[in-house]
């Protein structure tokens, strides 16, 4: 009978475990779907400002310096968010782990 209660508990772990990982990880790519959707968003708006004024630059001196900026400016914010992308996959993974790394650390004691 306590082989069968010991069976059943480690069960239930498994399942709260596997649950919270599950939750972990849906938060956590809910988190860069928002991520990716708010860079997409300012990324096309930059891209239209920047059209919008290579249209009314009225030299060629004046339509290079916009696209220079706007190119230097699109790099510094493409690293950035790559970047914070980086370190939001990288909690995803450990909050995701951590029901699991309790669980083997409760197991091995």
């Amino acid at each position: 009978m306590n082989s069968f209660e010991d069976a059943s508990k480690v069960g239930k772990e498994m399942m709260d475990n596997s649950l919270k990982g599950y939750a972990a990880m849906t938060k956590g790519m809910q988190a860069i779907a928002t991520e990716a959707a708010d860079y997409s968003k300012k990324s096309y708006e930059d891209g239209v400002a920047v059209f919008e004024k290579l249209a009314g630059a009225k030299s060629l001196e004046k339509a290079m310096e916009v696209q220079t900026d706007y190119m230097k400016s699109s790099y510094e914010s493409f690293i950035a968010e790559a970047t914070k992308m980086g370190d939001l996959y990288a909690d995803l993974a450990k909050e995701a782990y951590k029901p699991f790394e309790t669980a083997m650390a409760s197991a091995s004691k």
